[in-house]
């Protein structure tokens, strides 16, 4: 399944979360530090639904840039 994920700037460091995995949440230092640790946030998250017996969200969400003049 591929997850959308939005990474923020949070000034000191970067956040990001899932909005189809409500609670799903990573920060790091670097983007691409956030990615590794969302990435690991996902599979523990999606882990831990399956071990409650809960159904696992199918990712429904996308995005687009729009580009404005």
């Amino acid at each position: 399944m591929n997850y959308l994920v939005v990474i923020e700037n949070a000034g000191a460091n970067y956040s990001a979360y899932v909005p189809d995995l409500p609670g799903c949440v990573a920060t790091g230092a670097t983007p691409e530090e956030v990615r590794e640790t969302i990435h690991s946030a996902i599979e523990m998250h999606v882990a831990g639904l399956r071990e409650d017996g809960q159904g696992v969200p199918e990712p429904t969400t996308t995005a687009d840039l729009v580009e404005v003049a």
